[in-house]
């Protein structure tokens, strides 16, 4: 008795000793990750904003109303939050920290898995070092802050392995799916996703209705709003724009046969090296008609809807095609006028004076808004910092089919939900309108969460 008491002490002190060592791993590779996040501070002198999404972003945040084009107004509160610093520099910084919150996130729901130390510490790799991750965090764009709540929102949803899951829970992994819908429409599916994967594991219907209405009603409230200054119950006036420019790169009008009001949004000869380029193109169809480009959405996606029936295996294509782009051992400018950067890069980066909204966006929130430029000697160290494309393409595809297979396996079943995740956001918004290195980037952490789901010891 004595003995088997002993030998039980000593294989939990055994097991104690195993998760401190795994968290001492992760903890210094944690260490490193802020270091490389203080390097970048001090590298660029101020934080990355683009034309024209970082000043619609600032713009709707001084104003609070709802953006009537691409973006609904999730990351504009963020930044109302921080106005009163008046600083992009402080928003930069905070969100670096929360790109460490999403690693510090995804580690613990591993090891709440009895994923090994090691394991759960790689699967975190991509978010700490990846520069594509980092350089995000340092620009004034909604993606962190998507990947932070739908990370935010996998520990409320898988916290107990039993798959248990508390009404607490659930209207938190509601409410938390529910802002990223309203920081990018893209992630509003992932609520039917995760209603779809709680009625699979069996939870109980008052944890399912409370997901439903926590994730549901914000964004009814929301396109109640938008509704309220754009007259119209949705939240963004850019779908059909958006699907409308996915089909110019197949659509063949002699085979659609548009009816007589849809026939001007056919191809008129223009042709752009990718679909998104024919939402800004002024020779595209649709910026030839009279008015604001967003003012014809339905009419664009009336258009859409009518190519992808007439040529399904056409638009099917495109977005097979298209989506491959992620895997490749090389990254690939699309368009061409983009660099695909896997490094941080040096140099300066004006901002295109000439609107007149970057001029008010800086009289109302930054006063010393201006462009980015590199800081030496830390922007040299940067740009000799190594991190292998191939950890970001072929890797990635690994994992998914890694995560994909693992999931269908008994055992591992909790992994289906972050694969699926994953498979929608990179899949979506090629389907939508066009790849972009960036809509990648929030798949890869979900990625590398399926596959180490999927992959470990089950006891």
């Amino acid at each position: 008795m004595t003995a088997t008491l002993a030998r039980g002490a000593r294989s939990r002190a055994d097991a104690t000793g195993r998760s401190l060592s795994g968290h001492r791993v992760f903890g210094g590779v944690l260490v490193l990750a802020a270091a490389l996040r203080v390097l970048v501070m001090l590298g660029y002198d101020t934080a990355r904003l683009y034309w024209y999404d970082s000043f619609t972003y600032l713009d709707v945040a001084v104003h609070l109303r709802p953006q009537g084009a691409f973006h609904p107004a999730g990351y504009s509160w963020f930044l109302w939050a921080l106005r009163p610093f008046h600083s992009v520099e402080l928003v930069a910084g905070i969100q670096h920290a929360m790109g460490l919150g999403v690693a510090v996130m995804l580690y613990t729901l591993l090891r709440r898995w009895s994923v090994p130390g090691w394991a759960a510490t790689a699967a975190t790799v991509p978010v700490l070092f990846d520069p594509s991750f980092v350089r995000l965090e340092h620009s004034v764009l909604s993606d962190l802050q998507v990947i932070f709540l739908i990370t935010a929102a996998l520990p409320a949803l898988l916290w107990r392995p039993t798959g248990h899951l508390s009404t607490r829970a659930a209207t938190a992994a509601g409410l938390l799916l529910a802002l990223a819908g309203l920081t990018r429409t893209a992630a509003v599916p992932l609520l039917g996703l995760a209603a779809l994967f709680l009625l699979a594991r069996r939870t109980p219907w008052r944890r399912i209705v409370a997901f439903v209405l926590a994730g549901g009603l914000p964004l009814l409230a929301y396109a109640g709003w938008y509704a309220q200054h754009h007259g119209r119950f949705a939240l963004s006036g850019s779908d059909g724009v958006a699907l409308w420019a996915r089909t110019m790169t197949f659509a063949d009008c002699s085979r659609i046969q548009p009816p007589p009001d849809l026939a001007p949004l056919c191809p008129n000869g223009t042709v752009l090296d990718a679909a998104s380029e024919y939402v800004w193109a002024p020779g595209s169809s649709l910026n030839r008609l009279p008015g604001d480009r967003f003012a014809h959405n339905d009419l664009a996606r009336s258009f859409a809807v009518t190519a992808i029936a007439a040529q399904p295996l056409d638009y099917l294509r495109e977005v097979v095609k298209d989506t491959s782009l992620a895997f490749t051992w090389q990254p690939v400018a699309h368009p061409r006028r983009v660099s695909a950067h896997t490094t941080f890069p040096r140099g300066s980066w004006p901002l295109p004076e000439q609107h007149a909204l970057i001029g008010k966006v800086r009289n109302e929130y930054d006063s010393d808004i201006r462009g980015m430029s590199s800081v030496e000697p830390f922007a040299s160290v940067l740009a000799a910092y190594p991190y292998p494309w191939l950890l970001h393409g072929p890797v990635f595809g690994v994992l998914l089919v890694a995560g994909g297979a693992g999931a269908l396996r008994r055992g591992r079943r909790a992994a289906l939900l972050p694969w699926s995740f994953a498979m929608f956001l990179l899949v979506a918004p090629v389907a939508a309108l066009d790849f972009d290195h960036r809509y990648v980037l929030p798949a890869i952490p979900l990625a590398c969460v399926a596959a180490a789901l999927a992959l470990r010891r089950v006891t």
